[in-house]
């Protein structure tokens, strides 16, 4: 097992490792682009400035055919590369063409003329190096075995030809080591560029792999969160708070006030709407206490989630929306949020439909329970109140009048009010329903009531179809909630937020296991009728996406699915930089590449460099070299050495400032004292205004030094004018002493070509001073060579027609002649000025490339950040939405990398403290009339209530409350339900004691909330609370509306508590008192009072007025 694991995780690091060389293919593209342009361009010029100084083709036909050819290899390879006509994996022989064809040019200037001398074509070759590592598409180790071809094959070309064929001449040794500084020199540069430019490129592959993840979790995110929302609230209300609650989490830019803002949730917006002609059902399960107490909790809550499973099934089938599940009492609205005309049919014949399931299953499993539905229209008022555990209500006189006629209705029966029947149209035959007989309240409002008569009762085809019988028999030594279990599980109701372990959302007509859905339960057929999916369905689905090709995948794991959509998404966005490779991007603009948003450009300006270091370093190393091919070939060794020592000094302390933190670890006894210095380079790493100085000082040198032998060192020649005589046999000592003191001349045009390099050495500097140094450089070059030492490099072009023509004759010395003699990469001030433009055109290419490059990865970094800081947004507000629909430690289980989604969750505890909270008051509070727009003001101070009482919640006193649901202006809690269920030890026991006094302050501090609610809308609302401590049963049920709740005896006595109590005070249960008097509190017996379905209870009041005294030392 473990070595397929490992097998895996090798196969996903190959695949990274091959979009990594695709995508480092397409980052090469546009370097080799532009080297071909710029080949081209160059021998374009070449043949230009070839023709134009009227040089001879047939004495230079090799230059010019070589050129030629040349300029069309690099065309075809150009419309190659731009076509796209040969596939990536091409275009490393495309390189090696590009790199051959200038190899080619460069043996072809040496040998070219009839003169060859050992500094020929160095800058060419150098070229040649550089572009090897820099442009063209070549790994380090291809690139450095070219460069290594080349530099060797020119030192060894030329060594052999000038030692075998000529003599050899004055100095050869200094200038061929001249030469291998050069070029290793350009080497290792060359390297270093190309190591960084790789580690960046391997960043921004990295980040933009990083930046992909990031948006698809943020997709996943959204969807979870849309799910989520919408399996709670229906669409058009969870978008309004949604949208409040980023709003405000978007205002709040601190990270950690954003955190607070979303676990306290501040937010006291009323989310309620007024809505007309709707119909209400209520639904009970007659029989089901008895059974469920005989059930252990994972078949009480299998049993509950199957039949809520199929009565939202038959809600969904039935246009009707689900709005809470209250123990084993269903209740629905048909109407929602968009009006339907069938409203009533739509309620009646979903009653209908449940009684046919409970019918089927008591005559399958024996079972006696049966269903009793009250159905009435009317007008509401729905939406949500409070500011936890949100929940879906509605609210009205014609809500309370359709509970009562569920109470007042008929096991087995669906039970409608007159103003139901009306809306009916004759839809369904109805009997007289009595209801007034079995409920007062049906009685005061003197409600004519009416029993709905099943179609399919006087079908006998349909009765037909009931479960085979023998099965009840067999099963008959069953316990009951065993059969009822097993029944129902056939059903295959979906598990709560089962849409949520996968992320495309699960598909609404695959509810049943992935089967598709199939009517079981037969209904009244309508004359071309058919089931049309209302507006409200299709907003309050959980929200589905498109299955992508790789969710077929069904064994594999969650993980494996996103790695292969992170590959498939990571593909196609190389395949998009690919395509837009020359497009403008909308983060940057014109040629210096900044950025439009000023902040953006400002924050990349700022940011931190730790490589500064490397590139003072690098720049050390071309500035060593200049020197060494300086000392090579001058004749006033003294005085470089005097410079040498000035310039190493203020690059060595500009070193030491950059490496002032590793001398430090480097030397701790010896530099104890200078704390300072780290604080130094961590300057140089973070302060642009430290580093750009730092940079100027640094090319500053390097530039003084490369010029040193042009103008520092004097070099007296004879003016031609004065010398008439033909160069004899006597005068060759003289020729050869003049050449012998020149030919320092292009090795110093080289050392002026490595400070061009070194220039853009400074990889992330400021691109803008990399082009003003480069320009200054070039234009003080230009200078140097046209004009303040142009008697020099004149002198030294004489010198060179002299081995050609053997006279120094001065008649036939004009530049013109010397020029088409030599030819154009041979004359010593030509050649200078072409190779310096060649470079100078070069490092300004690489440095615009460098740059692009560097934005990119900054952009790509800054969008990783911004949708990083979004997702936090969401995932904090995601724990706030899923946290208000569970307890933490219940949702933990739903969300993140251990989802238990497959999976039903139930928990059996043994004593938890349940506390129901009523404001009987607001009943008759509570009016319906055009001052309080219908009754929603008084909604409105309803929720001003329930969301203070939500606030004592973020205490940390209460942190073991967990609010269950509010039914009306009843508040629900209980206390113990985070702790570890099913231990009994003595520590736990005090805990669990300790959690009753707990709860018991909650309760005071309600009372005492509901005091300063009355003071400020001068009302006179009283508190009436009952307690019960005890085992219960918890667990989340239904799928398209998964809710938390709570099931047991002890959950039942504590609603008669609250009930059978009286106003501004807490009636306990006798065990509760007796833990209550331990802890401190005085308890008053109240007596015996009958309690529904438990007979005679002794019950206790709690004084208030004591524990306020006494503090309770709990917190």
């Amino acid at each position: 097992m473990p070595a397929k694991g490992k097998y895996l995780l090798n196969d996903q690091e190959l695949k990274n490792e091959a979009l990594y060389r695709k995508f480092s293919c397409i980052s090469q593209y546009q370097p080799l682009v532009l080297l071909l342009g710029l080949s081209m361009l160059a021998c374009g010029i070449l043949l230009i400035l070839f023709f134009a100084l009227q040089l001879s083709a047939l004495e230079h036909c090799a230059f010019v055919s070589v050129v030629s050819g040349s300029l069309c290899v690099f065309l075809a390879v150009f419309v190659l590369v731009c076509t796209e006509m040969l596939s990536q994996r091409w275009r490393r022989l495309l390189g090696l063409i590009v790199w051959a064809t200038h190899l080619t040019m460069g043996y072809t200037f040496i040998f070219s003329s009839p003169i060859i001398l050992p500094w020929d074509q160095v800058p060419f070759f150098l070229f040649i190096i550089f572009t090897v590592y820099t442009m063209l598409p070549f790994q380090l180790w291809y690139a450095v075995v070219l460069s290594v071809i080349s530099s060797l094959s020119h030192i060894l070309v030329l060594t052999l030809r000038l030692t075998i064929y000529d003599g050899p001449p004055p100095d050869l040794a200094n200038q061929l080591l001249s030469n291998a500084v050069v070029f290793l020199c350009g080497s290792v540069v060359g390297a270093f560029h190309k190591v960084l430019m790789e580690k960046t490129l391997r960043q921004t592959f990295q980040d933009t792999l990083r930046c992909l993840s990031m948006r698809m979790k943020l997709e996943i995110e959204k969807r979870q969160q849309e799910n989520l929302l919408q399996s709670v609230l229906p669409v058009y209300i969870s978008m309004k708070m949604k949208l409040a609650i980023m709003e405000r989490l978007q205002d709040c830019k601190d990270k950690e006030e954003q955190q607070r803002l979303v676990k306290d949730n501040n937010f006291h917006s009323l989310y309620v709407k007024r809505h007309e002609n709707v119909s209400i059902l209520y639904a009970d399960i007659v029989g089901f206490t008895q059974l469920a107490s005989d059930c252990s909790p994972k078949e009480l809550v299998i049993m509950l989630n199957e039949l809520f499973g199929k009565f939202d099934q038959i809600a969904k089938e039935n246009e009707c929306m689900r709005i809470k599940i209250l123990g084993d009492c269903y209740y629905c609205v048909s109407g929602l949020p968009v009006s339907l005309p069938k409203h009533a049919k739509n309620c009646v014949k979903m009653g209908l439909d449940m009684c046919e399931a409970i019918k089927q299953v008591r005559e399958a499993t024996g079972v006696d329970i049966n269903m009793r539905v009250g159905v009435h229209s009317g007008n509401v008022l729905c939406g949500v109140i409070g500011l936890r555990k949100w929940q879906f209500d509605v609210w009205s006189h014609d809500v309370t009048l359709a509970n009562h006629m569920e109470s007042g209705g008929l096991p087995g029966r669906v039970h409608i009010t007159e103003a139901t029947l009306k809306h009916l149209n004759k839809a369904y035959e109805v009997e007289d329903g009595n209801g007034h007989l079995r409920d007062p309240y049906l009685k005061e409002l003197n409600v004519q009531t009416y029993l709905v008569i099943d179609p399919r009762s006087k079908d006998p085809s349909t009765n037909s179809r009931t479960a085979p019988k023998p099965r009840v028999n067999d099963g008959l030594k069953m316990r009951a909630s065993v059969r009822m279990t097993r029944y129902l599980e056939s059903w295959g109701a979906v598990k709560p937020f089962a849409h949520l372990q996968n992320r495309e959302g699960f598909s609404p007509d695959t509810i049943v296991n992935g089967k598709p859905r199939c009517k079981d339960i037969p209904l009244r057929p309508a004359p071309g009728s058919k089931i049309i999916e209302s507006f409200d369905e299709s907003l309050e689905e959980p929200f589905s996406l498109p299955t992508p090709p790789f969710s077929s995948y069904k064994n594999k794991s969650q993980k494996s699915k996103f790695d292969e959509e992170l590959h498939n998404e990571m593909t196609t966005t190389i395949d998009e930089l690919s395509s837009k490779q020359w497009s403008k991007s909308e983060e940057s603009s014109s040629l210096a590449l900044w950025f439009p948003k000023k902040d953006l450009e400002k924050q990349y300006r700022s940011l931190d460099l730790p490589m500064f270091k490397d590139y003072v370093g690098c720049a050390t190393l071309i500035f060593f070299c200049i020197f060494l091919v300086q000392m090579f070939v001058t004749k006033d060794r003294q005085m470089l050495g005097m410079s040498f020592g000035v310039l190493v000094c203020v690059l060595l302390l500009t070193l030491a400032i950059c490496f002032a933190g590793h001398l430090q670890r480097l030397f701790p006894e010896k530099l104890s004292r200078c704390q300072w210095l780290p604080a130094v380079s961590e300057a140089v790493v973070k302060r642009p205004c430290v580093r750009l100085p730092l940079a100027t000082i640094t090319a500053t040198a390097i530039i003084v030094l490369a010029v040193f032998n042009l103008c520092f060192v004097e070099t007296h020649v004879t003016k031609c004018s004065s010398d008439t005589a033909d160069l004899s046999p006597k005068n060759d000592s003289h020729e050869k002493g003049l050449e012998g003191d020149l030919f320092y001349l292009p090795y110093s045009v080289y050392c002026c070509i490595l400070s061009l390099i070194a220039c853009g050495v400074f990889l992330r500097v400021s691109f803008e001073l990399k082009v003003l140094f480069l320009t200054l450089a070039s234009a003080a070059y230009y200078i140097i060579i046209l004009s303040t030492k142009r008697a020099l490099f004149e002198a030294y072009g004489i010198v060179l027609y002299a081995h050609i023509s053997n006279s120094l004759n001065c008649s036939s010395t004009e530049d013109a002649v010397i020029l088409r003699s030599l030819g154009l990469v041979k004359h010593p001030q030509v050649m200078s000025c072409i190779y310096i433009t060649l470079f100078l055109v070069t490092m300004l290419i690489i440095s615009q490339q460098n740059e692009s490059c560097f934005r990119q990865d900054f952009l790509l970094k800054y969008k990783n950040r911004t949708e990083q800081d979004e997702i936090e947004t969401r995932e904090n507000l995601n724990r706030l939405l899923l946290e208000n629909v569970l307890p933490a430690h219940v949702a933990a289980l739903f969300v993140g990398e251990n989802k238990k989604n497959e999976d039903l969750y139930y928990k059996s505890y043994d004593c938890v403290c349940v506390m129901f909270a009523s404001v009987p008051d607001f009943k008759e509070f509570y009016t319906e009339c055009d001052i309080n727009k219908e009754g929603l003001e008084c909604l409105r101070l309803l929720n001003e209530i329930i969301a203070d009482f939500d606030e004592l919640l973020s205490k940390p006193k209460f942190s073991g409350v967990e609010k269950i649901k509010t039914i009306g202006s009843t508040y629900m809690a209980a206390a113990g339900l985070s702790g570890t269920p099913g231990q009994e030890n003595n520590q736990d026991r005090e805990r669990q004691q300790a959690q009753i006094g707990i709860m018991v302050e909650f309760a005071i501090a309600l009372i005492g909330k509901l005091d300063g609610i009355n003071r400020h809308s001068f009302n006179s609302f009283r508190l009436r609370v009952g307690i019960n401590h005890g085992p219960v049963i918890a667990g989340v049920i239904g799928a398209r509306k998964p809710q938390y709740d709570i099931w047991g005896n002890t959950v039942n006595v504590a609603s008669r508590m609250e009930s059978t109590g009286e106003l501004g005070k807490i009636q306990v249960t006798e065990e509760t008192s007796d833990v209550l008097q331990k802890l401190g509190y005085s308890c008053d017996c109240r007596g015996f009072i009958n309690v529904k379905g438990k007979g005679e209870l002794k019950t206790f009041f709690v004084c208030t007025d004591m524990s306020k005294q006494q503090g309770m030392g709990l917190s």
